[in-house]
């Protein structure tokens, strides 16, 4: 069905961007490219126009046409959130409470909560049950203003857990809903089978799971928990070009809970993306400058764990570009909400409302491979975008950190 648009009178057209523009970095994140008081035309899915009401195109061009009244109101590209973990069974509130009497992550996992303990509860639900609670997941972080979404295995560790997951995550996909990119994280913990042979485990991975995976095409990504305890530099080098030999890009969890080699391992990988970054220094920085790896920080991990955060700040300022994702998970931050997100950047990180809206956007679906496609207001890329209540400017919504101020999320053109 060809569906066409015709939204007027918008109070500020944000991130409107140039085809091929994939991503922004250090000072160029300040800036955030807006229309005031314009239009923007959608024709079959696609954005396909949009300009000052000074040119507002006339009305016997767009025969059959839908035109939406935007006085007052913002329109936004939707959040690309190129880190969840969407697909789990069940949840860890009661590893909430361990923490606010005070263990810590690593003490938690040592007693098989963590990773372990969401290991065994997806072990024993089904294929449809997990779909079916990934799909509330799902259907509440688009109404927060998601509009691309990338989704983490890593909780079955085994062969028969990690390719339920992916095919769940396949079924997503499937849908057609949104872009939706796929993450094996096979190597997101040791399961306790193989508590005393991580090699053995290793060769799972890489003899057995990659080729059934990269046979059914169930993941666009390979992702490795590089840290203390879990998968060292080498390892994680040794997964990811594993990985890549069976057309994976690579992704790497790094320095999350110490300094470990992560963003090193990613960039001689040539990661698209490395994550966390609580324990990022000036070495990575460099090392970062010198690559297409694009800094993933995970506002909402660092807040729920009381870590340390991540010198996004200084990142910027050295001239890298940063994204922000959610880390949507049961452990480590139970929300996919990116407005939050944004705020936390803003409130913690001291970003400004453009540095992490850019983070929010056209970054972080480079972090996902798919600023080709979504990130920004471009002729030519898919119609995800959501439309404001009227507030006042763009830096009123990480401003308002409490308050949903979204009034309609669009999907390829389609009212949610």
């Amino acid at each position: 069905m060809n569906t066409k648009l015709l939204i007027k009178n918008i109070k500020s057209l944000v991130q409107v961007r140039e085809p091929n523009f994939l991503k922004v970095s250090g000072a160029g994140m300040k800036v955030l490219p807006c229309i005031e008081n314009a239009w923007m035309a959608i024709d079959n899915g696609i954005i396909a126009d949009y300009g000052s009401m000074e040119d507002f195109p006339g009305i016997e061009d767009w025969k059959g046409i839908e035109i939406i009244d935007c006085e007052g109101k913002l329109i936004l590209p939707c959040y690309a959130d190129s880190h969840t973990h969407i697909v789990y069974a069940g949840n860890r509130e009661g590893e909430f409470v361990d923490r606010i009497n005070g263990l810590s992550y690593e003490e938690i996992f040592e007693r098989g909560g963590g990773i372990l303990n969401s290991a065994k509860k997806l072990s024993e639900a089904s294929e449809d049950e997990l779909f079916e609670q990934a799909m509330v997941r799902l259907k509440e972080v688009i109404s927060q203003g998601t509009g691309s979404i990338e989704i983490k295995s890593g909780y079955g560790l085994s062969v028969e857990s990690e390719l339920k997951m992916l095919r769940v995550i396949k079924r997503i996909k499937d849908l057609n809903i949104l872009p939706v990119k796929a993450t094996f994280l096979g190597a997101h913990a040791l399961p306790l089978e193989f508590k005393n042979d991580k090699e053995g485990y290793i060769n799972l991975i890489v003899n057995e799971m990659l080729p059934i995976i990269a046979a059914e095409k169930l993941a666009d990504f390979i992702d490795v928990f590089c840290e203390q305890n879990y998968f060292t530099y080498e390892e994680t080098k040794q997964i990811l070009e594993a990985g890549k030999k069976h057309g994976l890009m690579a992704k790497v969890h790094a320095e999350q809970l110490s300094h470990f080699g992560g963003i090193k391992a990613g960039v001689e990988c040539g990661a698209i993306s490395v994550d966390h970054l609580e324990f990022c220094d000036d070495t990575d920085i460099a090392l970062l400058k010198q690559s297409n790896t694009m800094a993933t920080v995970l506002p909402g991990a660092a807040f729920f764990l009381s870590l340390p955060l991540p010198p996004a700040r200084k990142m910027i300022d050295a001239g890298l570009p940063i994204a922000f994702a959610s880390d949507f998970n049961p452990g480590s931050c139970p929300s996919g909400n990116m407005n939050f997100m944004m705020s936390l950047g803003c409130v913690q990180y001291k970003l400004t409302p453009e540095e992490v809206i850019n983070a929010c956007t056209i970054n972080s679906a480079y972090a996902m491979n798919a600023s080709h496609e979504v990130g920004s207001i471009t002729i030519g890329k898919k119609a995800n975008f959501f439309i404001t209540k009227p507030i006042s400017s763009y830096g009123f919504i990480p401003y308002s950190y409490g308050s949903n101020l979204i009034e309609s999320v669009y999907l390829s053109g389609v009212k949610q």
